[in-house]
């Protein structure tokens, strides 16, 4: 090959790499435990990856260590901490901004990427109009779709009928059903109302056009809000089922009972946020004391089956 050749493959070569977007992986931690070491090294693993933020809300000694072992041997690595437990919104919030990525993807500590899983996301987003928000297949360690993995629109009716479990008894309520795993997955990507939290994309501009996480929300329902937002302002939905995470779920040494009375809060949040007449509006503040009690029965109800058994 002479030098002229040569020249015109390198660069091609430099073109073909400017062209890839810069990806960055946000994670917000607090007291996950063993599983954010597993969840880490996948993350860094993935070719696709050019940025690892971690928003470090509260770990402890150990795990501290660890994090700043991650960053002390790979460049990638950049930790943000300091501003104590601010919530997952406010914190994956705070991880954007700290992020230099073309592409952002939120990810939980305690999931792990499996083999593509970037490079899916990034192909399904790749020419959309914005806004656009993909979701992973996320996954039980058993290989079986999450509960929450995909899911309908979840309004006060869907969320009331699909909790009493009336929306799958009665077939004429079946459109009310909130959530999908039990559904044979898609062949390809499809557009649904709701992914879940727990692995998703979205571009910069993107995140920029829906001005990110509602930071009102502490824990939980957040990424419910983003993808309600994202289609109020036009934009899609999307889960790609070939961009697969094994989700472990309930590693985090929080409180369960605590856990649960903010995904109630944030679920009355979100429904008086939503409503857009005054009987919606009415009932939402009407409902909401039993949407937080009922959430902090669940892991009550549990401790008692617990000892029982």
């Amino acid at each position: 090959m002479n030098g002229i050749a040569a020249q015109i493959v390198t660069d091609i070569v430099r073109d073909a790499e400017g062209s890839k977007p810069k990806v960055s992986v946000v994670m917000v931690i607090y007291k996950t435990g063993e599983a954010m070491t597993e969840s880490l090294a996948c993350v860094l693993a993935d070719p696709r990856v050019d940025e690892l933020v971690v928003v470090d809300n509260g770990s402890s000694l150990i795990e501290a260590a660890r994090l700043r072992g991650f960053a002390e041997t790979d460049r990638r690595v950049v930790l943000v901490n300091g501003q104590g437990n601010v919530g997952f919104a406010r914190g994956a919030n705070l991880g954007a901004r700290r992020a230099t990525g073309d592409v952002l993807i939120f990810l939980n500590p305690d999931a792990f990427l499996q083999s593509g899983c970037v490079g899916e996301l990034l192909t399904a987003i790749e020419g959309r109009p914005v806004p656009c928000i993909v979701g992973g297949r996320i996954m039980n360690a058993d290989g079986s779709e999450q509960r929450g993995a995909r899911r309908g629109d979840i309004t006060l009716i869907s969320a009331l009928l699909s909790l009493s479990h009336l929306a799958r008894r009665i077939p004429a309520w079946r459109q009310y059903e909130v959530h999908w795993e039990e559904d044979l997955p898609p062949e390809g990507i499809m557009a649904i109302p709701t992914i879940s939290g727990a692995c998703f994309c979205m571009r910069r501009e993107d995140f920029e056009a829906v001005q990110g996480f509602d930071e009102h929300y502490f824990l939980h329902v957040e990424d419910v809000d983003l993808c309600w937002r994202v289609r109020q302002a036009g934009g899609t939905v999307l889960f790609q089922p070939a961009a697969e995470v094994i989700h472990l779920g309930h590693t985090s040494r929080a409180s369960s009972l605590r856990v649960e009375f903010h995904k109630g809060v944030g679920l009355a949040r979100f429904f008086r946020k939503r409503a857009t007449t005054g009987g919606q509006t009415l009932a939402a503040w009407l409902l909401s004391p039993l949407i937080v009690l009922t959430a902090v029965i669940r892991p009550l109800m549990r401790r008692v089956r617990g000892r029982r058994s």
